[in-house]
C-alpha cells in the first residue's frame, strides 16, 4: 500500500456525505493517515428568501458559518486521532478542492461520486472536473443510491 499521510475527505450537504465520510475512515486507518475535512461553497443560483435581506458582503459569512457546521458535525464521526481538521472554503468548488490538495499537501483526495444534486449519472461534475485537474491521485466513492 502507498504511504499516505494525509488524505482530503471533499463533503458536501448531501445525504451520500456520511458514507464518503465511513470510506474514508476506513481508509485513514488502514494507511494510518489524518483525514482533512473539506468542503467548498458556491453561491447557489437561487438564494433562500431569508437571505434577501442581507447585505452582499454578509453573504459569504452565512453561507461559511453554515458549511463549516455541518461540516463540523459530521468531523464527530471522526476518531481524534485521525483528524487533521476542518476548512471550508468559498468559491468553485473543483477549484478550491484541488488548491486545498496542493495547499495542505495531500497524499490523497477522497470525493464522492456524486454530490447534492446527484444529476450526472457516471461521475458527478465537480468529481469529474477534479479527477481532470487534480496533480495528485483521486479516490472517487460511489455511494449505493439514495
Amino acid at each position: 500500500m502507498l504511504s499516505m499521510k494525509l488524505l482530503l475527505v471533499c463533503l458536501d450537504a448531501s445525504e451520500r456525505a456520511p458514507f464518503v465520510l465511513s470510506q474514508a475512515i476506513d481508509l485513514a486507518k488502514a494507511s494510518k493517515a489524518k483525514l482533512r475535512l473539506f468542503r467548498a461553497v458556491g453561491v447557489p443560483p437561487e438564494l433562500p428568501k431569508e437571505l434577501y435581506t442581507l447585505s452582499p458582503n454578509a453573504l459569504p459569512d452565512v453561507l461559511l458559518k453554515g458549511a463549516t457546521e455541518q461540516l463540523t458535525e459530521l468531523a464527530k464521526q471522526v476518531p481524534a486521532e485521525l483528524l487533521d481538521g476542518v476548512d471550508t472554503h468559498l468559491g468553485v468548488s473543483w477549484d478550491a478542492i484541488c488548491n486545498a490538495a496542493r495547499s495542505y499537501n495531500a497524499d490523497l483526495i477522497v470525493i464522492g461520486s456524486h454530490g447534492f444534486s446527484g444529476l450526472d449519472r457516471v461521475l458527478g461534475t465537480t468529481a469529474a472536473r477534479v479527477v481532470n485537474h487534480a496533480d495528485r491521485s483521486v479516490l472517487v466513492v460511489r455511494a449505493k443510491s439514495i
